[in-house]
């Protein structure tokens, strides 16, 4: 089979379309034949080599990606034999190897994909869609809140503007560059900024026309987290879950004492650490695409073109998620 390779840490170009010996099941496993395959950051990370993040750096070689969706075309030993040829998702995990022909997965990480969802979206939604639920669950969106979504244009970002959308909220989208703040204002947002802009700020403000932000939806962190959090009203909620900008959003004490606001990190440890917890976020999400109620953007490349997507999403030259297909 075809796959990419990493033998050394280093930039995107050590990305190598190489072939490889096809994978065999072990038990409890099964062959997956990859139809998409889902690029996240922390791939950047583990490529570049950096440690202390969620994941361990991998011994090289290797094949990254933690996300597949496919048929399935061999199963192991102890595995139900009626899964052969069934459409199905999975997330990986730390094990990677998605950005192949066919991906080894264990039989209990998997979900059959509704028929009607292809499977760049069946993707999008096991993992990015997947936290997008933990974030939704911790803020807790009403009618009534004023939320403002930073990179509302990314794959997590779009799915929460429109989910904070059905939930009646006024939906404030940032987003970097006009063309992507164009398309948050597609998703449903009802004001949209290019955060590039240094005036960013003012032009919600005068859009919202008086009214308060109450909610921060953060998973930008450093400078354009500070700022967003600053936009909160009295007694405004702040929901982190992520730093893509490389740096914590910085929050102190005196932050949340002086304006009564309440700050919380939705990806809690405590939470990821409860058995079976992150296959029920997956399933939840995988059902809010197939009903309609969430659709994530995606942006797709080629398997071979695994290198020019990471300097895509680097780039920030990219909308939703980042998928690979074979």
């Amino acid at each position: 089979m075809r796959a990419i390779r990493l033998h050394a840490f280093g930039p995107a170009e050590n990305l190598l379309y190489e072939e490889i010996a096809d994978p065999a099941p072990r038990r409890g496993q099964v062959r997956i034949r990859v139809e998409a395959s889902g690029v996240h950051l922390i791939d950047v990370h583990l490529r570049e080599g950096n440690a202390g993040g969620p994941l361990p750096v991998p011994d090289l070689p290797m094949t990254p990606g933690r996300e597949v969706a496919g048929v399935v075309d061999a199963v192991g030993q102890g595995v139900d034999e009626t899964l052969r040829g069934r459409r199905v998702v999975a997330h990986l995990g730390a094990a990677s190897g998605g950005y192949a022909e066919q991906a080894i997965a264990a039989a209990t990480s998997l979900h059959v994909i509704p028929d009607h969802l292809d499977a760049a979206t069946a993707v999008a939604m096991i993992g990015t869609g997947r936290t997008a639920v933990a974030v939704l669950d911790i803020a807790a969106v009403t009618p009534a809140d004023v939320v403002l979504v930073t990179a509302a244009a990314g794959g997590l970002g779009a799915l929460l503007v429109q989910a904070a959308k059905a939930a009646g909220a006024t939906v404030a989208g940032v987003a970097g560059g006009a063309d992507k703040a164009e398309r948050v204002l597609r998703l449903g947002a009802d004001v949209a900024a290019d955060y590039l802009a240094a005036d960013w700020p003012g032009r919600i403000t005068e859009a919202l026309d008086g009214r308060g932000i109450t909610v921060v939806l953060d998973s930008v962190g450093g400078g354009a987290g500070r700022t967003a959090m600053e936009q909160l009203d009295v007694g405004g909620r702040l929901i982190l879950f992520g730093y893509s900008s490389g740096r914590l959003t910085d929050v102190t004490s005196a932050d949340l004492a002086e304006r009564g606001l309440t700050a919380t990190w939705a990806l809690r440890p405590t939470l990821l650490r409860r058995p079976g917890a992150m296959r029920e976020l997956e399933t939840r999400a995988l059902a809010k695409a197939a009903t309609g109620e969430l659709t994530p953007l995606t942006t797709r490349f080629p398997l071979e073109k695994a290198a020019e997507a990471h300097r895509a999403l680097i780039g920030r030259a990219t909308v939703g998620k980042v998928v690979l297909v074979p």
